[in-house]
C-alpha cells in the first residue's frame, strides 16, 4: 500500500501533489467517481431492502425453513460477481433461452434492460444482501428476549415492539451493514465490467481496467492515483463500519434470544421469502443453465436441441478454458494450503500480544481484503514489476497471482483459527509444558489437532473465494496463466455466451459442492465460522 501511495504522489521520486490532483480531476475520472459513488450508494440501499427483512425473519421469527433460507440467501456472496452478472444478462436479454421457452423474450435487437446503471444497482443489491444479512443477524441474535417480552406485556403489538425496541438497538449494526455494502460496491469489478462496459458506463475499477488494458504499465502513475482514490473511499467506509461497531457489544448482552411468533402469517411469510429467493437466485441460475444447454444464441431449448456440447467444449476440448480451470484450481489450492499452514503459528503469536498490538496486526492483515481487488492488483504490479534480488521480476507470471491471493485472503484463513485458538484452555499447554514437552511438541500434539478443523474451514473459504476471483487477476494474468474468472469474462466479451454460461455453471457446481461439504463439517468448527449457521 505504501508503494502504491508513493507511485501516486511521487512517481519520479519527488513529491508532486499538483500532478496527482490533475490526474484526479480529469473529466473521465470525475465521471467514473460519480458513477462509483452513485451505484455503490443505491446498491447498498437495495442490499438493505433485501437483506434486512431476511435477517429479521430468520433471526427473530419462527418462519419455516429458516436454515435453508439463510443458506440460499448467502449463495450470491459465494458466487463470483461476474457469474451473477452473466446469469442476469442471460435472463433478461432478447436472446434469453428461458424467456424464449415461455414466449416472454424481448424483441430481437432490443437492448438488454439489465445493462447500465439500474442493472448495476440491482445486482449490487443482490450480491451484497448477504453481507447485510450476516451483519444484522449477528446483532439481532444478541437482543435479549426479556426486552421484547416486556414490550408485549405492556400491550405493544409485535410491529411496535420491532420499531420501538429492536430497531433502536440495531442502529450500530444497521450502519455497519450499510457501510460494508457500500464498500463492496465501490470495489466491485465483475458486475460493472459485464453490465457497464458494453454501454460505456464506467466506474473507477472498470476505468482502471480499460486504461491498463489499452496502455499497459506506462500509465501506472495514473492507475496508482485512481487506486488511491478508490482505496480512500473503501477505507472511509470501513472506518465508518468500525466506528459503528466499536461499542455495540456493550449495549446489551445476556438472556434468552428474542423471538416473535408469526402466527397465521407464518406460511404467508415463508411463501414470500421463497418467492424472493426464486426471483434473485433460482430464475437467474435457470437462465444460465438453459443458455448452457443450447448450441447457439437464439436456438430454442427443446428435447431435440438440448445438448451438453458446450460443457464438453469448455471442459475437454477448449485449451484456454481447460488451462483456466487447472490454473484456478492450482492457484486457489496453493493459496488455501499455504494459508492453512501459516495462520496457525500466526494466531498463536497474536494470542500472546496485548489487545492494542493485536488490533494493529489485525488491521494490517485486513487491509488487502478491505481495499478493492483492483487496488491490490495495481499495488502488486508496482511492487513486482522491477526485478527483485534473487527472484527477478514476477510481473506476467503465475507467482504474482498467487502472492496477491495470499495477501488478499489471509484474513479469511486467520479468522476461524484465531477463534479456535482463543477457545483452547491454557491448562492443556501448561500441563504438557510441566511434563517436559517443548514448544514445537505442544504445537504439534495439542494445538494443531484442536485447531485443524478451523484451519480446514478457513482453507475452504479461501479456495472458494479465490477459485472464481476476477478483480485481482483481471490485471495480473498473462498468456498461459489465465484464471477461470478471466476466461469467463473473455468468452462473454467475444460473443461466446453459451460457452461462458457452461463455464459459469461448472464453477457454481464446484462452489455449491464445497459449501455443502463445509456445512457437513460444521459440527467440528467453532461457533460463528460459517455465516449461515
Amino acid at each position: 500500500m505504501a508503494r502504491l501511495v508513493v507511485a501516486a504522489i511521487a512517481p519520479g521520486g519527488e513529491l508532486d501533489l499538483t500532478a496527482f490532483w490533475e490526474r484526479l480531476t480529469k473529466t473521465a475520472t470525475q465521471r467514473a467517481l460519480w458513477r462509483t459513488l452513485d451505484t455503490a450508494f443505491f446498491g447498498a440501499v437495495a442490499a438493505m431492502v433485501i437483506g434486512a427483512p431476511f435477517a429479521v425473519a430468520i433471526a427473530l421469527t419462527d418462519i419455516p425453513g429458516r436454515k435453508i433460507l439463510g443458506f440460499l440467501l448467502l449463495l450470491p456472496l459465494m458466487i463470483a460477481p461476474q457469474v451473477t452478472a452473466l446469469s442476469w444478462l442471460h435472463l433478461f436479454g432478447p436472446s434469453s433461452t428461458l424467456l424464449g421457452m415461455l414466449g416472454l423474450a424481448p424483441e430481437p435487437g432490443t437492448q438488454n434492460p439489465i445493462l447500465g446503471r439500474n442493472g448495476i444497482i440491482l445486482l449490487y443489491g443482490v450480491q451484497h444482501a448477504p453481507i447485510v444479512f450476516v451483519t444484522l443477524r449477528a446483532g439481532l441474535s444478541r437482543i435479549p428476549g426479556d426486552l421484547v417480552e416486556a414490550g408485549q406485556a405492556s400491550g405493544a403489538a409485535q410491529g411496535r415492539v420491532l420499531m420501538t425496541i429492536v430497531l433502536p438497538l440495531m442502529r450500530p449494526y444497521l450502519l455497519a451493514a450499510a457501510a460494508l455494502a457500500f464498500v463492496s460496491g465501490v470495489g466491485n469489478f465483475g458486475i460493472p465490467a459485464l453490465l457497464g462496459m458494453p454501454v460505456n458506463y464506467l466506474t473507477l475499477p472498470t476505468l482502471i481496467y480499460r486504461q491498463m488494458a489499452s496502455f499497459g504499465p506506462g500509465v501506472l502513475p495514473q492507475m496508482a492515483s485512481l487506486s488511491v482514490l478508490i482505496a480512500g473511499l473503501a477505507l472511509a467506509g470501513v472506518a465508518l463500519q468500525a466506528l459503528a461497531s466499536r461499542h455495540r457489544a456493550a449495549r446489551y448482552a445476556g438472556g434468552k434470544p428474542a423471538r416473535f411468533a408469526l402466527g397465521r402469517w407464518r406460511v404467508a411469510a415463508a411463501v414470500f421469502a421463497w418467492l424472493v429467493i426464486a426471483a434473485i437466485l433460482v430464475l437467474p441460475m435457470l437462465a444460465l443453465i438453459t443458455t448452457a444447454l443450447v448450441p447457439a444464441f437464439g436456438v430454442p431449448l427443446t428435447a431435440e436441441t438440448a445438448t451438453l456440447a458446450n460443457f464438453a467444449e469448455v471442459l475437454t476440448r477448449q485449451a484456454s478454458t481447460m488451462r483456466a480451470f487447472r490454473n484456478s484450481v492450482l492457484l486457489s489450492g496453493a493459496a488455501a494450503f499455504l494459508l492453512a499452514l501459516g495462520v496457525i503459528p500466526v494466531a498463536l503469536v497474536m494470542e500472546r500480544f496485548s489487545r492494542g498490538k493485536q488490533r494493529v496486526l489485525q488491521g494490517a492483515i485486513d487491509l488487502p481484503y478491505a481495499v478493492p481487488g483492483i487496488v491490490l492488483a495495481i499495488a502488486c504490479i508496482l511492487l513486482f514489476l522491477r526485478p527483485l534480488p534473487l527472484i527477478g521480476s514476477l510481473y506476467a507470471t503465475a507467482a504474482i497471482i498467487l502472492i496477491a491471493y495470499l495477501m488478499r485472503f489471509f484474513t479469511l484463513a486467520l479468522k476461524p483459527v484465531t477463534t479456535a485458538v482463543a477457545q483452547i484452555p491454557a491448562d492443556l499447554t501448561e500441563a504438557a509444558a510441566s511434563a517436559g514437552a517443548g514448544s514445537l511438541r505442544r504445537l504439534i500434539t495439542i494445538v494443531v489437532p484442536l485447531v485443524a478443523p478451523a484451519a480446514v474451514a478457513g482453507a475452504l473459504l479461501v479456495f472458494m473465494s479465490a477459485f472464481n476471483e476476477l478483480t485481482v487477476s483481471a490485471l495480473l494474468w498473462s498468456s498461459g496463466n489465465e484464471t477461470l474468472g478471466v476466461v469467463l469474462f473473455s468468452l462473454e466479451e467475444a460473443g461466446l455466451g453459451t460457452h461462458a454460461a457452461a463455464v459459469a455453471v461448472a464453477s457454481i457446481v464446484m462452489v455449491v459442492a464445497m459449501l455443502v461439504a463445509l456445512d457437513r463439517f460444521a459440527r467440528r468448527l467453532p461457533a460463528g465460522v460459517l455465516p449461515w449457521r
